[in-house]
């Protein structure tokens, strides 16, 4: 592989567009949702240089409105599994070989793509197929996956730059390979761009890649395999298909050259997925690499110092943008008892002020959730906290599937910080509260770390900086992400590298230099000028 000496400067995260009333940008993205409407896909997979299509077709239809069809896509099996995989073993020479300055080249292309010619496509599949509206479509589908592009061409350049010292009479340097196989990609539904970043941080390093994404968000997944393509991606490196994720597991965790999986999903799938590496470990030319972002239980918890306004802001925003679909969704909180009659009764107004519906309604704060699984999944909670002694519904609780998957955000206030929605991921707009003494604040603290068995992100809210600093020590195993003073969602890449540990993954910080240290394989080279004639050293000679 030529790396050369093209170095990328660290990016500039790319412009928010507010969509505000009358901006040029809120009518763009008014007419490429209606033009998106217009037209019924036919979505293939893509397998190497082929559009493959199946008879087992899939429809797709927008959240918020179910009865609509956006169009279908082509579900494949085990047999389009293992052309995927031969598609990209049979790419693997060249793309390895093809020098960094032209692999950078077709990336950072796709984010100029993304960020110019196609930005209100990706933004209206993403708003169409995932629900989501137009100021989250815009940090996901097009800010977020347009710097995970230029951050990781920059990152990688910067591994790329780290050589060992050499001493007089030899040179040494540093190889840094693709892994020895293919890497599979599993991305979930809440994210354009996960589903962007997972396939495209290992394609860069030079690996190829089999990409599953999950088949609620095929919409916008093929509308970034299409950009891919235009940019110059070739065939094979990476290649999109949609199948059962059994099926998936079965061919890739059992073939020789299976190298790696990163994965973004739900912790029990994760682990079923690193048993069967591990029962299969015999089988593989080389130890895969096992890199996952899994699920969350985060927590935001106030110190008795803190401003009910920024508590109750934190929640509102960090608890129910996106429905709570959200790895890092708010959904414990702890308040202190001297302030929680206040922060209970801005949530409660704040709530009341959402409006819900259609994400083509620009007004709308909240949609659907994603589907009909989640929406019977998230309302056995809500139903159940209606029954129970220990909790009562603070606000919201109300759901209505008739049109669409709409649930309203809920409050849940419970007298038992050890109740069910304390402990247990949703992954829906429900947010549960527990009221602590307020000068229990280090009591509450152990309760917080011990709660769960998930890491990912935490909030602590408090002026007082002594608060901060013991939130701080002793919360630190408690969250990859831990934020002072501001909800626990919207890491930006560049600023806070993402990812948790515990049951929520491997901590592995996507969108950062240690995410791409994970599909490289480093070589040592030493070369010696003048080689020695004799095994004999010096103090080998008699005195």
């Amino acid at each position: 592989m030529s790396i050369g000496t093209f170095s990328y400067p660290l990016p500039v995260n790319e412009p928010v567009l507010n969509y505000a009333p009358g901006s040029k940008e809120r009518e763009q993205l008014k007419n490429t949702l209606a033009t998106l409407k217009a037209e019924t896909l036919d979505i293939p997979m893509y397998i190497g240089g082929e559009e493959v299509y199946t008879k087992n077709k899939v429809s797709i239809h927008p959240p918020h409105e179910k009865k609509y069809t956006l169009g279908q896509f082509s579900m494949g099996d085990k047999k389009h599994v293992q052309q995927a995989i031969d598609a990209a073993l049979a790419a693997k020479e060249k793309w390895a070989a093809l020098s960094w300055e032209s692999r950078a080249g077709i990336f950072l292309k796709a984010a100029d793509l993304i960020a110019t010619k196609y930005r209100f496509h990706m933004n209206g599949t993403t708003m169409l197929g995932q629900s989501k509206n137009a100021y989250q479509a815009e940090i996901d589908s097009a800010c977020e996956i347009i710097d995970f592009l230029r951050f990781n061409v920059h990152f990688l350049s910067e591994i790329y730059k780290q050589q060992p010292i050499s001493s007089p009479g030899m040179h040494n340097r540093l190889e840094y390979r693709p892994l020895e196989g293919f890497v599979l990609a599993v991305t979930p539904f809440n994210f354009t761009a996960i589903g962007g970043n997972l396939p495209t941080s290992a394609a860069m390093c030079g690996n190829v890649v089999v990409w599953k994404p999950a088949n609620t968000q095929v919409y916008s997944a093929q509308m970034f395999m299409q950009i891919l393509k235009e940019a110059g991606l070739p065939d094979g490196v990476i290649n999109l298909i949609y199948v059962d994720g059994p099926e998936l597991g079965e061919v890739c965790f059992n073939h020789r050259d299976f190298a790696g999986v990163h994965f973004t999903g739900s912790t029990g799938v994760f682990n079923t997925m690193w048993e069967t590496i591990g029962k299969n470990i015999g089988r593989y030319k080389s130890y895969p690499r096992i890199v996952g972002e899994t699920g969350g239980k985060d927590f935001v918890i106030a110190h008795k110092s803190a401003d009910p306004a920024v508590v109750a802001t934190a929640l509102l925003r960090g608890a129910f943008e996106f429905q709570g679909q959200k790895c890092s969704a708010a959904s414990r909180a702890y308040i202190p008892s001297n302030i929680a009659k206040e922060v209970k009764k801005k949530l409660v107004e704040g709530i009341n002020s959402f409006k819900m519906g259609s994400v083509e309604d620009f007004s709308n704060f909240i949609n659907a959730v994603i589907d009909e699984r989640s929406f019977d999944k998230i309302k056995s909670y809500i139903d159940k906290a209606k029954k129970d002694k220990e909790a009562s519904i603070l606000a919201g609780g109300n759901y209505d599937k008739k049109e669409g998957y709409f649930i309203q955000p809920t409050v849940i206030e419970t007298t038992n910080p050890q109740y069910l929605t304390m402990c247990e991921e949703i992954f829906g707009p429900v947010l549960t509260l527990y009221v602590y003494p307020a000068n229990a604040f280090e009591k509450t603290l152990d309760l917080v770390n011990n709660t769960s068995p998930y890491a990912l992100t935490g909030a602590i809210i408090a002026t007082d900086r002594g608060a901060v600093e013991l939130a701080t020590r002793k919360l630190q195993n408690a969250a990859g992400n831990f934020y002072i003073n501001d909800k626990p969602t919207g890491a930006v890449v560049g600023q806070q590298p993402f990812g948790g540990g515990r049951a929520s993954g491997t901590n592995d910080k996507a969108g950062f230099i240690l995410n791409l240290y994970r599909w490289l394989s480093a070589r040592t080279i030493k070369e010696t000028f003048n080689p020695p004639t004799d095994y004999k050293y010096p103090f080998l000679a008699e005195d």
